[in-house]
């Protein structure tokens, strides 16, 4: 631990250069945006100060030329028309002296200037331009034309060298300040440059540094320990550079001891290790055979043992529609135990191969509609559900994505289940229905049979798990496990409500479409908005009927299934004359 305490660690080596890095481009960034700004403020002057100021001085003068002409004019001719120019020019000249004024604010050259012409310029007025005016509309042109002397051309005169003088500052502002937008301008390009050399030169560092503490120890350490994986475990393996490598060179040379003490060991355990790969080996070709063993298995199992077993079942059936009552009861009995035997045997090897298709034989997910399905699976148990006068009902049913078949086995095997499990003397109700929940559709299968105890609510969805012996209720045990295995190819979970209060109640989710989820947000969202806005209460929805009477299932008020007449059927989604309805 001492050594790996002197000198300075990797990590702070880094972070030292790495540091100065920062704050030297700290300072650069900050000293180029200082600049930048600078620059930025000397552009927008001669952008939109002096440049302006120029302008405005030459329209100055312009506007000043149009007074004298305007005021002659007038003393030549005595129309009071040609001192509209003159009128407008004053007016002109004032905003024009209030703008350059304003522009001028932070060079006082510029506004000393200004002031000389608003001098000059008044004073003309006074002495030459208003006498001039008032004298025409006394005594006329002529005598306003006599006032009009080299004098007052030399008066005018000054005024004029006095805008070119204020034409010529508002130029020399504008190079200077043109002068410092080239000045800060090279200032930013030569930090820019700097920042460039600092960062190159920061690389450059950085990459000499990295070879002479982290390369070259490194690969002094890499080929120390190449020479003990080599075979040579007596090298003594020594660190260089950082700390860290130096105390990784420690950690490695006593691994390096240990593996050394430990060969003689190794060497000792090759023989055994050997023995046992061979075993392994053995194990491995036994499991490969038992594989192969098991797939001609399964081939037997789903074309082979079929021939065979429909033969005895036939056979079996033959003899007992024969020779029934001809021989004695015994005989009777045996050729029916046969029979049994062998149709199980067929549903058995059946219902294990539908197991054991499902997810590896696929057709691939589609849109699927339940409310098809649901009229497929009550057309696939109607012999059931007219033996033992069954009702099945579904409400409205969701289009979700999935396997079609997939999707009708898996709901026929509940309502099957349903029938099935029913109550002596209490005619079998089956309800199918859903509601969204979150981003998944949880769909129910309700009926008013026996039940299930809530210890075993669990044990129905294993393989083979029967509650009841097979004479009381037939089947082979494998229906809910392959309703279980339907559910969860296709992302879903299956379970049994056991908080129901009549028969059986197995619930099962599947995703949901975006667009469903979409649409529910969306009238959960209205639904609150009309909430707030009426204060009276709303009626209970169809949905929240009585849980034995779904609401929307086409019933009479006695509870049984109303009979519709053959155009009523069909615009409610039932099956003609059977007592299946839906909502």
């Amino acid at each position: 631990m001492k050594a790996y305490q002197q000198g300075w660690t990797l990590r702070r080596r880094v972070v030292a250069l790495l540091g100065v890095v920062v704050v030297l481009l700290l300072g650069l960034a900050a000293a180029e945006a200082a600049v930048a700004a600078k620059n930025r403020e000397n552009i927008d002057a001669v952008l939109l100060k002096t440049g302006p100021l120029r302008v405005q001085a030459q329209e100055l003068m312009s506007v000043l030329l149009d007074q004298e002409t305007s005021v002659r004019g007038y003393a030549v001719n005595g129309d009071r028309r040609d001192l509209e120019p003159y009128q407008e020019g004053v007016k002109r000249e004032q905003t024009l002296a209030a703008s350059i004024r304003d522009l001028s604010a932070d060079y006082p050259d510029v506004r000393r200037s200004l002031d000389v012409v608003e001098q000059q310029t008044a004073q003309w007025r006074t002495q030459v331009a208003e006498p001039v005016i008032t004298t025409v509309e006394r005594d006329g042109a002529a005598a306003g034309q006599a006032l009009i002397t080299d004098a007052t051309r030399q008066q005018f005169d000054g005024i004029r060298t006095s805008v070119n003088t204020l034409q010529d500052e508002i130029l020399t502002v504008r190079q200077e300040t043109a002068d410092r937008v080239n000045s800060t301008s090279n200032a930013l390009v030569v930090l820019l440059v700097i920042a460039a050399l600092v960062v190159t030169t920061a690389g450059v560092v950085m990459l000499l540094s990295l070879d002479r503490i982290l390369i070259r120890p490194l690969a002094a350490l890499v080929s120390q320990v190449r020479e003990v994986a080599d075979g040579d475990y007596r090298h003594h393996i020594e660190g260089s550079g950082p700390p860290e490598f130096r105390r990784l060179a420690e950690d490695i040379d006593q691994m390096r001891m240990k593996i050394a003490r430990e060969l003689d060991e190794v060497r000792e355990a090759r023989e055994r290790i050997e023995w046992v790969n061979s075993q392994l080996q053995k194990q491995a070709e036994e499991l490969t055979r038992s594989n192969r063993d098991l797939e001609q298995f399964a081939y037997v199992a789903s074309h082979d043992l079929q021939e065979p077993l429909r033969k005895v079942a036939s056979f079996c059936q033959l003899l007992q529609r024969r020779y029934a009552g001809q021989l004695d009861e015994r005989a009777d009995q045996y050729i029916a135990f046969a029979v049994d035997g062998a149709q199980r045997m067929q549903r058995l090897i059946n219902d294990l191969l539908a197991f054991s298709r499902i997810g590896r034989l696929t057709t691939g997910f589609t849109e699927v509609d339940l409310n098809k399905v649901m009229g497929d699976v009550a057309g696939q148990t109607e012999a059931a559900l007219q033996y033992a006068d069954a009702d099945l009902t579904w409400g409205e049913m969701p289009t979700i994505r999935g396997e079609e078949p997939l999707l009708t086995n898996l709901l026929v095997n509940l309502v099957s289940n349903s029938v099935k499990f029913r109550r002596a003397d209490v005619p079998p109700k089956v309800h199918v229905s859903a509601r969204l929940v979150g981003d998944e559709w949880e769909i129910s299968c309700r009926d008013n049979g026996i039940g299930i105890e809530p210890e075993f609510a669990d044990k129905i969805f294993v393989i083979f798990q029967r509650l009841h012996s097979k004479d009381a209720y037939p089947g082979t045990g494998i229906g809910l496990a392959i309703v279980k295995k339907i559910v969860e190819y296709h992302g879903g979970r299956v379970w049994v409500d056991t908080d129901a209060d009549e028969g059986t109640t197995i619930r099962f989710t599947l995703p949901a479409l975006e667009a469903d989820i979409e649409a529910a947000k969306a009238a959960e969202a209205a639904k609150d908005g009309d909430a707030a806005d009426d204060a009276e209460p709303a009626e209970a929805p169809a949905a929240e009927a009585a849980e034995g009477d779904p609401a929307g299932v086409g019933r009479q008020p006695d509870g049984e299934a109303r009979e519709e007449p053959p155009a009523e059927a069909d615009r409610h989604g039932t099956n003609g004359g059977m007592k299946e309805t839906v909502g």
